[in-house]
């Protein structure tokens, strides 16, 4: 389920209005839904859906209620589900799950500081702090100028953020150092196909950030699409990095600016990426692993190596390919390079 701080809880809701929610119009046993889950945490007052053949044993061993899916698999979905055909399962799923869990926004309220916001001793805020309800923040935390922190966001105890900083959907350690300008929180980028063009998937997750973590000024960091996004103890982000939604950064790590890490990729303990490193979605890097700035990683990368280029691959792979390829261009053009 959804963090109750951070979204709303509207079932149980009848199966034949979530149904007229998304926009699919089939016959289905009515059922009540609680939640919007995917198929290998859902149970059977939750909705789910199905739309990659490569998750076809998740399929057939979930405990879910009902389950969008295309019509080659309705004979797939186990006894007691309740199969529920569309040519757009995701997309159908994304407006049920809008309907069962809108995020809680800040909204109009009295004062900068919501009544049922609760600060501890010693918290300062500058000019223009707006704090939601239900947040929470720790003794000798200072906050920087035109700050947001949103409903029900915890920030622990002896933290410095900056000015013009968002924060929603977060639970914030102590001694987190947040520049200026960071944006934690917002919906990863999720996007479903449908015939009256993309919908956005709902982003049901949180952000995580551990205790001595800093993060630069203009950074962004997702909320995660159901599972959380994670920041772990006193890993340390540059300037303009974006950490996308379901990530999991190791503790202690280090990663330069402009850095980005797709989706649902897991980064290990110790892990630096030099600047303008690019990591493809559902990666694992191992940890202790060294990226040389500029990399593309496509694949998977081994605890303790250095890899570096596009697409990465072990540094001493990739020197020896870029030693031959200058060795042809020289042969073709009769040149040689500079000692």
């Amino acid at each position: 389920m959804p963090d109750a701080r951070f979204f709303e809880h509207t079932g149980p809701v009848s199966l034949t209005e979530l149904l007229r929610a998304s926009g699919v119009e089939a016959e289905a046993r009515d059922i009540l839904i609680d939640k919007a889950a995917p198929l290998v945490s859902a149970d059977e007052r939750s909705v789910s859906f199905f739309s990659d053949r490569r998750y076809l044993a998740d399929l057939q061993a979930t405990r879910a209620g009902a389950v969008f899916l295309p019509p080659a698999f309705a004979d797939k979905v186990p006894a007691g589900a309740v199969a529920i055909v569309t040519r757009e399962p995701q997309a159908a799923w994304s407006r049920a799950a809008e309907r069962l869990h809108p995020p809680k926004l800040l909204g109009a309220q009295d004062g900068r500081v919501h009544p049922g916001a609760r600060l501890e001793e010693g918290v300062t805020l500058a000019p223009g702090v707006v704090i939601g309800d239900g947040a929470q923040i720790g003794a000798g935390t200072t906050v920087g100028a035109n700050t947001v922190i949103g409903p029900g966001v915890a920030v622990g105890r002896s933290c410095r953020i900056g000015a013009n900083v968002s924060i929603g959907f977060a639970l914030i350690g102590d001694r987190v150092k947040i520049s200026s300008g960071v944006v934690i929180g917002e919906p990863g980028f999720g996007v479903a196909g449908s015939s009256t063009g993309a919908v956005d998937v709902p982003q049901l997750g949180r952000v995580i950030i551990q205790d001595g973590v800093t993060i630069g000024s203009n950074s962004c960091v997702d909320r995660g699409a159901y599972d959380d996004t994670v920041i772990g103890e006193n890993a340390k982000l540059d300037n303009m990095v974006q950490i996308a939604h379901g990530v999991r950064i190791g503790r202690s790590c280090a990663i330069a600016a402009h850095v980005g890490v797709s989706g649902s990729s897991v980064v290990g303990d110790g892990v630096m990426f030099g600047g303008q490193v690019g990591v493809a979605d559902h990666l694992n890097i191992g940890a202790g692993a060294r990226i040389a700035g500029g990399a593309g990683l496509m694949r998977d990368v081994p605890a303790g190596e250095t890899w570096a280029g596009f697409p990465a691959k072990p540094i001493r792979e990739w020197l020896r390919e870029s030693a031959w390829l200058a060795k042809q261009a020289q042969a073709r053009t009769g040149t040689k390079s500079d000692d």
